[in-house]
């Protein structure tokens, strides 16, 4: 028996009419130069192609605040760069302690167990950020070789603030350290060496905009010397450091390198990079503070507390009498603006990274979410909104210089 052709529906016939704004916790819109990059493509191992790993490579130095010269493309999303800095850096039997305070910090741990190692899960009470109390007890009880822990809880809008003085700890007590750095790369600081990180995790299609499938991972030379001081056999083969570092640093074969989605994120580190980090850990705070100013000012109610709050993704308890899908179907039908539903949680989320971070993109959502909160039957203060959203970017006063 024969299997026919199915006939299917062109993307022009799918997608809407009118493209979406996305404002979600990711992926985040494409400036036309990453996308028009996105489209080409070349020999993977070519000399082009070497030259533009190159400066993929210096570009991320700068944007990691690394001198390190063990950074790796990974042909896959965020989770894969995660499960790459794992799969390396935890054998079996190693004690590993997990900051647990949401969604992604526990896949770290989850990633962790599956490999072999001994996961000791601290876990933090939801809506706040892990304190170095509580870790400098945990890493004297377990005596951990590797720490796991993210930057920036996309899951649940919680940000681990203590984050440099936590690595210090770590660092005290013999422990290499794995941060996630997905949603807060590009967006706020993260200085690698400085604050003594063994790996940082991040993905193209957040902070970074660019498109989702290609992903970074920096490792120190005290996680390179680990890694290639083990004796045992990868069990992954494409995720393999030292095999990936044959392509990144010996222009040599691993397997065939997403050469279009290189070219894409070598775009995006070049917009960060002519931005420069400084100037755009200023736009993300000012968009966000101002976002934040008037989601309060429609009287809705921010779900996590300032001190633990991210700003990279703002999370919104649902108004009481409305529901999650409710508002998420209505703001995308009505104003074609997408936004986040949660994991378990009854909040709604904005994104604040990358191109999302632009002051028309936060007017739009703000009277989009307003006038759906007000379709739906709730209460939402579109003028005052408005009006608190304005004063927080008229009095905006920049953070780093």
């Amino acid at each position: 028996m024969r299997i026919s052709a199915p006939i299917v529906e062109s993307l022009d016939s799918i997608l809407p009419d009118e493209p979406l704004l996305m404002m979600g916790a990711g992926p985040v819109p494409i400036p036309a130069k990453v996308a028009a990059a996105n489209g080409i493509v070349i020999n993977h191992l070519g000399d082009t192609m070497s030259r533009i790993i190159e400066q993929v490579k210096a570009m991320s130095r700068y944007v990691f605040q690394t001198n390190s010269t063990h950074i790796l493309g990974v042909a896959g999303p965020g989770s894969a760069a995660m499960e790459m800095a794992i799969a390396n850096l935890v054998t079996s039997g190693d004690s590993v302690l997990s900051v647990t305070n949401g969604f992604f910090s526990g896949r770290l741990a989850e990633m962790a167990d599956r490999v072999g190692g001994n996961v000791h899960r601290l876990t933090i009470e939801e809506g706040q950020a892990a304190s170095p109390e509580k870790v400098k007890s945990a890493l004297n009880e377990h005596r951990p070789q590797v720490l796991t822990i993210v930057q920036g809880e996309t899951s649940n809008t919680v940000c681990n603030t203590a984050l440099p003085e936590i690595c210090r700890l770590a660092k005290e007590a013999g422990c290499l350290v794995i941060v996630d750095a997905v949603c807060t790369l590009s967006t706020m600081p993260l200085n690698m060496d400085e604050w003594g990180v063994d790996a940082v995790i991040t993905g193209g299609q957040k902070g970074l905009s660019c498109i989702p499938g290609v992903s970074l991972v920096a490792f120190s030379e005290a996680a390179w010397t680990k890694i290639e001081e083990r004796t045992d056999t990868l069990k992954h083969w494409c995720l393999d450091a030292k095999l990936a570092d044959k392509f990144w640093y010996q222009s040599s074969y691993h397997y065939t390198a997403p050469v279009s989605g290189i070219m894409a994120i070598h775009e995006a580190l070049r917009l960060v990079c002519d931005e420069t980090l400084e100037a755009r850990f200023n736009r993300h705070l000012k968009c966000s503070k101002a976002l934040q100013a008037g989601i309060e000012g429609l009287g809705l109610s921010l779900y996590t507390h300032g001190a633990s709050r991210l700003n990279s993704v703002v999370g919104i308890h649902v108004p009481k009498g409305l529901e999650q899908k409710a508002i998420l179907s209505h703001i995308s039908q009505q104003f074609k603006v997408e936004i986040s539903g949660s994991f378990g949680l009854d909040i709604i989320r904005i994104g604040q990274m990358g191109e999302q971070c632009r002051v028309h993109n936060i007017f739009r959502t703000i009277h989009a979410l307003g006038s759906t909160i007000q379709a739906l039957g709730g209460e939402a203060n579109l003028p005052q909104g408005v009006a608190m959203l304005e004063k927080a970017l008229q009095d905006f006063e920049p953070s780093f210089t």
